[in-house]
């Protein structure tokens, strides 16, 4: 809402000094958003005056119509001689009067003028239009053209209005009485403690039989209905400067005199009207909801198909307009330049219901300045005082007669009552405002107040957003300054740190960020054709997704069931600039419908939700577990002096696993495994007891063509929830022995096809309680040596007991075990 500070002032009795960075600041306080202040015409200076054509000659020659015109000034030249003024504007003729701006002064934007040669002729100045003076669009397209009654040489910057402050405000949405000059300007009296001239305070006259028949068939959509019919207009009277000024400063444009009015009392009072041509309208006006396929062609030249659901305005014909958001082209004001102009207007001014309105603008994409107001809240009661104002000013600016017919159907409803303690704002705000502060900040806002300890409030008609006690608590709030609350540190209590999932989520952070990993969040949505991307199988539970009714992006409407996509975006992105060497990571939630669909319970504001509505709350919201993935592509390690270097692979994918495990506490087994997005062969099952957690190896080359990810993309996918159920974080001190390690090497044969988890974990428990290590360092592979289909594994075992040094024999025994049990399970047997 643009609102000048001059048009501001008519109503509340400002200071003089106050300027529109002051009555920012005021408003601000009182709860406004004043997003800006525009200065109009601060960097203008004169002389710009009134001049009036004297000659033109038409300039021959040129690529465009070019005119030489002598003009009238008076004496602002200073010599009162006709100024000579080159112009290419055609909207003007010989005895009309407009504005001229002389040599030495600036127009908006610093444009100097001075006397300058131009198509072979010496102009002397310019003959102006709106928006060569910052003035915007006033429908002419052309030069300022003014009313054949201005005088002579009258300082034009005066005449025009051209220096002005206008703030810009946001109004929230359930703000509607902020729409207006007199919403405004009591939110300012408010502010400065000064009275308010409410421009609503009209005398109207009372309702008679005499009045433009009307008709409400649905007294719920539309609950006020006043005609006003005034005859005799002039179709020559055009809006006087003035008028027009004040419309261009909110932002309107000047049409003709009819509309202007109607729009200049919506902008001052906030009530939309609506001027029907009398002598288009047939019959009784009548309010209801269109019948399902009718039609109306709206002012903005649009055919329109009807929804039931639609109010609309009617006469004889059908519709002849949308309520509350459009009029109807043919009951349309004639402009004030056709030959047979509108001389005879009735006048609508109504009530509609808001949502109504609201839902009828966006069903046919109408957003309007009426409709905008009626979604906010319109006051009701502004309804006869607008329609008033409007008779006013068209009997005073077009010389037409006011009927003395009144139209008013009006639905009874009582005034809006609240009950509310006296002490309420006290305890929202925790400040100790009292009775009196409480009873007079309401008064301000134009409530009426009963009672003592329990007060009785009756909202006024302009503030339907007042609806319940902490709505009044919050007026006695802002009006006593949000800066003035107290700021008031809540106390957390103490012994309560982060929980186990927390710490666990954080542990698995820094450990892969100091493994050389990249957190990179990303959002949890996708779109269902990523899982013929994954290669998923059609029945994989993966493929079942929560949609969202209100996606961000119609292309991704689901929630995420593997962190993968996301992370194979930023890596596509990263690799598209120039990153080739990469490692990702990211932790979060994927989200898993659960196979019975429940609908969640509406909690209770006005107590805390018990345990069970809570758990009943829980159990409608799909099963949400927490993932940690990684991906990775180019070089692991950098080649330079110290090395050739080397490039991700599957290990590396295997290894984040395996660290991401011990920082749960938890014992991951690794095995082959076969599973959508990995390579066969390359992919490993990583399993905790006897469940499967996730997968890690190298991406299959159909997957990374799909995603466009670089060459050998290896990643990896763990459940950290199930990882942190499974595990034991608790703190393990190291344990360091005073007696000395006894190695054994050993080198076993196997079929290819035998994994080397399952070698080594045969090992492992063959040795018992004496091995404190073992390590792969060897896969050879020779058929000549061992055989068609055959590799050999090379292992390393550390020995060590607690208590004493072991013997050859000791450490030969246990190593002789492991062998004997790995052999039983596995079939290996040792390498000659």
């Amino acid at each position: 809402m643009r609102v000048p500070l001059s048009w501001l002032r008519e109503y509340v009795d400002l200071p003089a000094t106050e300027t529109g960075r002051d009555v920012q600041a005021k408003l601000v306080s009182a709860g406004l958003e004043v997003e800006t202040v525009e200065h109009l015409g601060a960097d203008l200076k004169g002389p710009l005056v009134v001049g009036q054509v004297l000659t033109i000659e038409e300039l021959e020659g040129f690529k465009k119509p070019i005119r030489f015109c002598t003009v009238d000034v008076g004496q602002a030249n200073g010599t009162g001689e006709p100024q000579e003024i080159v112009c290419g504007a055609r909207n003007f003729s010989v005895g009309d009067k407009v504005v001229v701006v002389l040599p030495g002064a600036t127009l908006p934007g610093g444009f100097s003028i001075s006397a300058r040669k131009t198509y072979g002729k010496t102009s002397h100045g310019m003959i102006c239009s709106g928006d060569e003076l910052g003035m915007g669009d006033d429908g002419s397209h052309g030069i300022i053209v003014l009313p054949p009654e201005t005088e002579v040489g009258k300082d034009a910057i005066e005449l025009l209005e051209l220096v002005d402050e206008v703030l810009d405000i946001a109004v929230t949405a359930n703000r509607g009485d902020c729409l207006s000059i007199r919403g405004v300007a009591r939110e300012a009296a408010i502010a400065y403690g000064l009275p308010l001239s409410d421009p609503a305070l009209l005398d109207v006259p009372g309702p008679n039989a005499y009045g433009y028949p009307v008709e409400v068939s649905d007294p719920l959509g539309c609950d006020r209905f006043t005609a006003r019919t005034v005859t005799g207009l002039s179709p020559e009277a055009r809006s006087p400067i003035w008028l027009q000024r004040r419309l261009q400063k909110v932002g309107m444009r000047p049409i003709s005199l009819a509309v202007d009015v109607t729009n200049y009392v919506m902008m001052e009072l906030g009530q939309p009207l609506h001027a029907y041509d009398r002598s288009l309208v047939q019959g009784t006006i009548g309010v209801r909801r269109a019948a399902e396929g009718e039609q109306i062609k709206t002012l903005d030249g649009v055919e329109r198909k009807l929804h039931a659901e639609d109010l609309v305005i009617t006469d004889e014909r059908g519709p002849i307009g949308l309520a509350g958001v459009m009029g109807g082209a043919n009951t349309e004001i004639a402009d004030h330049s056709e030959a047979e102009g509108t001389t005879d207007v009735v006048i609508e001014a109504a009530h509609f219901d808001a949502v109504s309105i609201a839902r009828t603008a966006r069903r046919h994409k109408l957003s309007s300045e009426a409709s905008r107001r009626f979604e906010r809240g319109v006051d009701p009661a502004a309804a006869a005082a607008a329609a008033q104002r409007t008779v006013d000013l068209l009997v005073l600016l077009a010389g037409g007669t006011a009927e003395a017919g009144v139209t008013e159907v009006v639905t009874p409803s009582a005034p809006h009552t609240i009950s509310v303690p006296a002490d309420h704002p006290d305890k929202v705000a925790g400040v100790s405002y009292g009775r009196e502060t409480v009873v007079r900040r309401l008064q301000e806002v134009g409530c009426d107040v009963y009672g003592q300890d329990e007060l009785i409030v009756t909202v006024p008609s302009w503030r339907p957003d007042l609806q319940e006690i902490n709505d009044l608590a919050e007026e006695v709030i802002r009006l006593e300054g949000y800066e003035n609350l107290p700021s008031t540190l809540p106390r957390p209590p103490a012994g309560r740190g982060l929980t186990r999932r927390q710490r666990l989520h954080r542990r698995v952070g820094r450990v892969l960020a100091g493994a050389g990993y990249v957190e990179a969040p990303n959002y949890p949505f996708l779109g269902e054709q990523v899982f013929d991307q994954l290669l998923l199988d059609a029945d994989d539970p993966k493929r079942r997704v929560v949609k969202l009714t209100n996606p961000l992006n119609d292309e991704e409407p689901a929630l995420r069931t593997s962190l993968l996509p996301g992370l194979f975006g930023a890596l596509r992105r990263n690799d598209g600039r120039g990153s080739h060497d990469l490692a990702l990571f990211e932790t979060g939630l994927v989200f898993l419908p659960r196979e019975e669909q429940k609908i969640a319970a509406v909690l209770p504001v006005d107590r805390r939700p018990t345990d069970e509505e809570i758990a009943e709350l829980d159990a409608a919201l799909p099963e949400q577990p927490r993932h940690v993935a990684v991906v990775l592509a180019g070089a692991r390690e950098q080649a330079g002096w110290w090395g050739k270097g080397r490039p991700a692979d599957w290990a590396d994918a295997v290894e984040a696993a395996r660290v991401v495990a011990r920082e749960a506490g938890a014992e991951l087994v690794v095995r082959g495994g076969q599973y959508g997005p990995w390579h066969p062969g390359r992919c490993a099952e990583l399993v905790v007891g006897d469940t499967v957690v996730g997968h890690a190896g190298e991406l299959h080359p159909r997957v990374v063509k799909a995603f466009g990810l670089p060459a050998r993309t290896s990643a990896m996918e763990l459940d950290l929830d199930a990882l942190e159920a499974a595990g034991d974080d608790t703190p393990q001190a190291p344990r360091i022995s005073t007696f000395p390690v006894a190695t054994q090497d050993v080198a076993l044969v196997v079929d290819k096809f035998v994994p080397h988890a399952e070698v080594e974990a045969a090992l492992r428990e063959g040795a018992g309680e004496l091995l404190e290590g073992i390590r792969l360092f060897d896969v050879y592979e020779n058929e000549e040596q061992l055989g068609d289909g055959r590799k050999s594994l090379a292992y390393a075992l550390r020995f060590r007991a607690g208590d004493r040094t072991l013997t050859v024999d000791e450490a030969s025994a246990a190593r002789d075990a492991a062998v004997a049990l790995a052999g039983e399970r596995t079939g290996a047997v040792l390498r000659a």
